[in-house]
């Protein structure tokens, strides 16, 4: 429902129009709503029901029995949300070459956490005092050049010279791990962030995750130090900086053998808070946990199972407004203190401690003593007072390759998280479409609201507005023909830039000269619906305000964007029946590139929708995953959509509508040429809808009117 305040602001408009049309004083305020709350406005309600979910659940943890239930609920849901626990296979390790350095030796290791997946590492072994020794596993952050990164190396250094067996390894993407190289191929193209989301995306189509494979290569490393000879199983111990202490916590979610854990400015930020600050505190793939919010679960569930074993969160005060969002320190509290209540039920609240630097964000000396005095308290029999960092000596990149060139794959031919992605085949089973995708029935029943109209030679153009949600209102323009002819289309037009895309004698014009009442509506994140800017610092800000973060909060708060779009489109298709004079005319979707997507799925779950005219879309999700270097934007991504559906099979599911295909590019962007357009087409078993396949550019009036003439 509608609030007061919106229903007088609307009352308000609706007369203000009134007076200008009498001569009377000017209105207060002009016909517009401010459009760009309205994304913001629908998630922080998402997060808002969320974050209140969880904390319901997290006020019934008084004794340690409710705890221990929960600790279970969160390993096992954690799983389930990211696609699934792997099977153990062979790790298939081995040593490469070896280094011999003042107080420990480092040997290269190569293992498998997948069959063929391979993972590059660094063993620190210590040459001084009485094996066997603690374990440590040394999580990297997000350097390009993974564990040769010199903060990371003087770490994994000084720990071995304390007496501590490391294993510090390239994460995927990262190092000997590039998937994208540049010119030297252990060194990306991109970046290190990306190298985790690029793959990460297409795996959501098939139901896998960034997260999963990050967080298995972890147990596997795991697996591969608590095996070694002179490391004492029972006293080990997982810490990292940035991704590498985020990774920690992923690990400390699903493994019971890590006996301390100690984490260095890792994202200890929820997503679904109270002070909701849109799009939330969305980051790379693996660190964005798709639809748990609706089950209540969010970052920091991730340290529940841990407790109550010696946790270290050491965190930059800097960071929210310097590396993450403005509620990272805030948050981060809020939720240290509701597990800090835990350790106190179990009886161990001197083993949780929240410890800051004032420097930036990075794993400085500040940190690692931190770091190498908690570990001393906890994993040690004897612990030292330790003054001062041990002296380092890093190395180059490449004294520390475990392969000839520094690449896994060039070297070795290890599978990338996109060749695995690539392979995986779903077999596609039924489903409710709308479920799928998060679409939701338009939340306003009734007809669309006009703000006011204007002349343009033979057509009247009126401006409107259509609720979809409580708190989203989607804009349109509706061309209205002064010679009204039933017996010609509604047509709903989808431009990427939104209904701003019109201009004098341009297509609008030219359809609704022609007899065609045109309406042409934006959808969220798109035209006058994109967001305003969030709070924060100018970078945060200026990165976070674009559609993959908007795309990723919506996946995290289980509302696809795309979904989110069907959903305004549903509601302009039920307004604009609602008009009696429109109710008679068959309804004609027109789309132009990516806009093809929300299109298709709308006239799949509308089987009013006599007509589909597709310009340059995407011609499936198939070939997505097929292109390493795809282009297509995330706002159409959906979780397990390969498991269920594609796009050809569901613009022919009504034998009702005709479908009009007018050019197709590859997940690549390259045009699809017209015969395989067809085929593809032609391979849908039982499809008996009407499909017309035309050449590329096809964005015409003369092309779309004929397409329409065929839908009578």
């Amino acid at each position: 429902m509608s609030t007061r305040r919106e229903f007088f602001a609307l009352a308000a408009a609706v007369f203000a129009l009134h007076q200008r049309a009498a001569g009377q004083t000017t209105p207060e305020r002009g016909i517009y709503r401010d459009y760009a709350r309205c994304l913001p406005e629908f998630l922080g309600r998402l997060a808002k029901e969320a974050y209140d979910r969880r904390n319901r659940d997290l006020e019934k943890l008084v004794t340690p029995e409710t705890i221990v239930e929960r600790q279970q609920w969160v390993t096992n849901t954690f799983w389930e949300l990211v696609g699934g626990m792997p099977v153990r296979t062979p790790l298939n390790a081995r040593v490469t070459g070896q280094l011999e350095r003042r107080g420990y030796r480092l040997e290269k290791v190569i293992y498998e956490s997948q069959p063929n997946f391979l993972i590059s590492g660094n063993l620190y072994l210590p040459t001084e005092g009485t094996p066997p020794y603690p374990g440590v596993l040394f999580q990297m952050g997000h350097s390009a050049n993974g564990k040769a990164y010199v903060q990371y190396q003087r770490c994994c250094q000084s720990l071995a010279r304390l007496g501590y067996v490391v294993l510090g390894f390239d994460p995927m993407g990262q190092g000997e791990r590039t998937y994208y190289p540049g010119p030297q191929p252990f060194l990306t193209r991109l970046d290190a962030d990306e190298e985790h989301t690029r793959p990460g995306r297409q795996m959501l189509l098939k139901g896998d995750t960034s997260t999963r494979l990050q967080t298995w290569d972890s147990v596997r490393s795991l697996d591969l130090l608590a095996s070694h000879p002179l490391v004492d199983p029972s006293r080990l111990a997982s810490t990292g900086q940035s991704g590498g202490g985020t990774n920690t916590m992923l690990l400390a979610a699903v493994d019971s053998r890590l006996t301390a854990a100690a984490l260095s400015c890792p994202n200890t930020e929820n997503v679904a808070i109270a002070d909701f600050n849109s799009p939330g505190s969305t980051d790379d793939a693996e660190q964005n946990l798709v639809a748990s919010a609706p089950v209540g679960f969010d970052r920091w569930d991730l340290l529940y199972p841990f407790a109550p074993k010696p946790l270290l969160i050491a965190v930059s005060e800097r960071d929210f407004f310097g590396t993450y969002s403005p509620r990272y320190i805030s948050n981060g509290l809020e939720e240290f203190r509701k597990l800090e209540k835990i350790y106190q039920v179990m009886g161990q609240p001197e083993r949780i401690r929240w410890r800051s630097t004032p420097l930036p964000h990075g794993l400085s000396l500040d940190m690692r003593m931190m770091i190498y005095h908690w570990l001393e308290r906890w994993m040690q029999a004897n612990p030292r007072e330790i003054t001062e960092e041990p002296e380092t000596h890093p190395e180059p990149d490449d004294q520390l390759f475990v392969s000839p060139r520094g690449s896994l794959v060039v070297d070795f031919g290890s599978e990338t998280p996109f060749s695995i992605n690539h392979k995986r085949t779903v077999p596609k089973t039924p489903t409710d479409l709308a479920t799928l995708i998060g679409a939701d029935p338009p939340f306003n029943r009734g007809t669309f609201t006009k703000l006011g109209d204007a002349q343009y030679q033979a057509t009247t153009i009126d401006v409107v507005e259509f609720q979809s949600a409580p708190e989203v209102w989607v804009p349109a323009w509706i061309f209205q023909p002064r010679k009204a002819d039933p017996a010609k289309p509604l047509l709903v037009v989808l431009h990427p830039s939104g209904r701003l895309g019109w201009r004098e004698n341009d297509l609008y014009d030219e359809l609704a000269s022609a007899g065609c009442v045109v309406c042409a509506p934006d959808f969220r994140n798109q035209g006058d619906l994109r967001p305003e800017f969030g709070r924060g610092v100018r970078g945060h800000a200026d990165l976070h305000n674009s559609e993959e973060h908007y795309a990723w909060s919506s996946l995290i708060l289980g509302k696809p964007l795309l979904g989110q779009r069907v959903t305004d489109l549903l509601a302009v298709l039920q307004g604009l029946r609602a008009r009696p004079e429109l109710a008679r005319r068959r309804v004609v979707i027109a789309a132009l590139g990516f806009t093809t997507v929300p299109a298709i799925f709308t006239a799949a779950i509308d089987r009013g929708v006599h007509g589909l005219y597709l310009a340059g879309g995407l011609l499936s999700f198939d070939t997505l995953c097929a292109a390493e270097n795809y282009t297509h934007p995330f706002g159409n991504f959906v979780p397990r959509l390969l498991h269920h559906t594609d796009l050809p099979l569901l613009a022919v599911s009504s034998s009702s509508t005709v479908v009009t295909v007018a050019g197709a590019v590859d997940g690549g962007g390259n045009d699809v040429r017209t015969d395989v357009v067809r085929q593809v087409y032609d391979n849908i078993a039982g499809n008996r809808a009407q499909v017309e396949i035309l050449d590329k550019d096809a964005w015409r009036a003369g092309a779309i009117l004929r397409s329409a003439a065929v839908n009578g």
